[in-house]
Parts: structure tokens; sequence; C-alpha cells
């Protein structure tokens, strides 16, 4: 089992996180495991978060997956029960699960005259389903899983949640206004939680990750041929650190936060990890 970054210790501790089968989310069941914690990988396909769940136990942490639809309510609270039969009471959430979709995307950056009779797809022709379904996933992704799990946390001082917000909740992103607007309401979601919980010993905060290129990311960074695209240029000339972040990057925001000695009066914040990119303006 490898050191985790921060010596944070959390053994004995559940921890819970849903979108474990994608790649910055199963980075941090492994990271918390590698602390000690006993983890629940939650996916909507069960087979992916199976395959990483098998990877912590090759390393001898203790990990289980689970077939989990966050949108689902009724799954959800059914998750939570067998998750708190199989491994005990949740005291770490991550609310990881979310996403973009194409019909919540604008084909260009900016409206020009004409677009709207044009063959291209404009902020006009954006379509309410496809904006909804971003929406729900970010949103209520996170709201769901919260009123599973958070009720195994009442009464038990030192519990965690953290959600996965992103930089482009603080500075939208061209094209994709419903990914920003959705993770923008993760972020002021985080600090009602914050206020909510406080007097519950319940901890809430989140991380904004900038650009990671992954599987879900890698049409927009990444040409056929493996060329970097134009909005590739445009996203590292606008990090002063001139690079994608590395997803073992986020490991150690991941352990402080959820470090009740380091981080115990840290509650209802949103840490940028994203290379300088939410300071820059450009000049």
């Amino acid at each position: 089992m490898q050191k985790n970054v921060l010596n944070t210790d959390l053994t004995g501790k559940v921890a819970v996180v849903t979108g474990a089968g994608g790649v910055l989310c199963s980075e941090f069941a492994k990271v918390l495991a590698r602390a000690g914690a006993k983890v629940a990988l939650l996916n909507r396909t069960e087979s992916k978060a199976q395959r990483f769940a098998d990877e912590i136990i090759a390393e001898g942490g203790v990990a289980k997956a689970y077939g989990c639809n966050v949108l689902d309510k009724a799954q959800v609270y059914e998750v939570a029960e067998r998750v708190q039969h199989d491994l005990g009471p949740c005291d770490i959430l991550i609310n990881g699960a979310g996403g973009n979709h194409p019909m919540a995307t604008t084909d260009k950056e900016y409206y020009e005259d004409g677009d709207l009779d044009a063959d291209t797809k404009s902020f006009f022709d954006l379509d309410e389903e496809g904006v909804a379904s971003v929406f729900n996933l970010n949103f209520l992704g996170t709201l769901i899983p919260t009123q599973a799990f958070a009720r195994q946390m009442l009464g038990r001082e030192g519990c965690n949640i953290l959600n996965i917000s992103s930089m482009n909740a603080f500075t939208p992103l061209t094209k994709i206004p419903a990914y920003s607007g959705a993770k923008a309401a993760v972020t002021n979601f985080t600090q009602w939680l914050a206020v909510h919980f406080s007097r519950q010993g319940i901890r809430v905060n989140a991380i904004a990750p900038g650009f990671f290129s992954t599987a879900q990311n890698a049409a927009l960074l990444w040409n056929d041929d493996g060329t970097p695209t134009a909005r590739t240029g445009k996203i590292l000339a606008a990090t002063p650190m001139g690079r994608f972040g590395e997803r073992e990057e986020l490991a150690g925001a991941v352990l402080f936060l959820l470090n009740n000695e380091a981080a115990g009066f840290i509650t209802g914040v949103t840490i940028p990890i994203d290379g300088g990119f939410s300071a820059y303006s450009g000049v």
C-alpha cells in the first residue's frame, strides 16, 4: 500500500465516493484507502467501480463497489443501507458524480450574425432536456447522495462531505453554460450545507479542479491524431503553469480538507486546483 501524501490517518473511517468509475474519482478512492479508510465506490456502471475496487484490494486496502445511479433516490437510499451494513456508517462522502452533455453545449464560443438560421448549434438551439440533464446530474447528483449518507453522520463528530466543483464555477467557460452554471450551484450548495450542518459536527467543503486530461474531455482537448486542439492551446495559454494537472495533484487538497486536525476549523470553502487559471486575467 502506497503512503498517503499528508500522513492523514483515516483508519477506521468509512468513505463513500460517487462517480468512482471515473479517472479523478477513482483516484480519490485510492487516496482514501491508502490513508486507511474503508471505501465504498459508487458508479452507475458497477463494473467500472469494481475495477478500481479490485485495484485497492490488491494494494491491501478495503473497498467494495456498488452500482448506483445518483439521480435514482430510492436506489441511492438502498445503496446507503447496504454500505452501512457492509462497511459501517459513512464518515466521509465525496460527491464526485457529474459531467456535461453535448445537447447542453454550443458549437461556437461567440454568437455571430446569421447563426440563428445557420447549420450550427447556437445558444437558441440548446436542448432543454440536455440542459436539465446536466443540471440534474451535477446538482441533484450531489444533493441526493448527501441526503442519503449525511443522515448516517448525524450525532457523530468528525464527519466530512467533500463536493467536486470546478474552476468554471468561478468563471464560466465558453460553449458549456449548463455545466458552468451547475458547478456554480455546487459551490453555492457547499456553502449552504456547511452552515446547515455546522452544529452537527459535519464539515462541508469542495475542491474545484482546473484542467485535467481525462477520458470525458479527451475529444475537446485532443485531435484524433493526438495533436492538441485549438481549445487546448487556449487553455494552456491561460494557465500560468502552462500545463494540464495530473490527477495525483488533487490528493493533497483532498486529504487536507478531510484531516480534522489540520482543517478542523475549515468549512464552506472551495479550493481551486487549477495551475493559476482562475487567478490569471490574461494580461
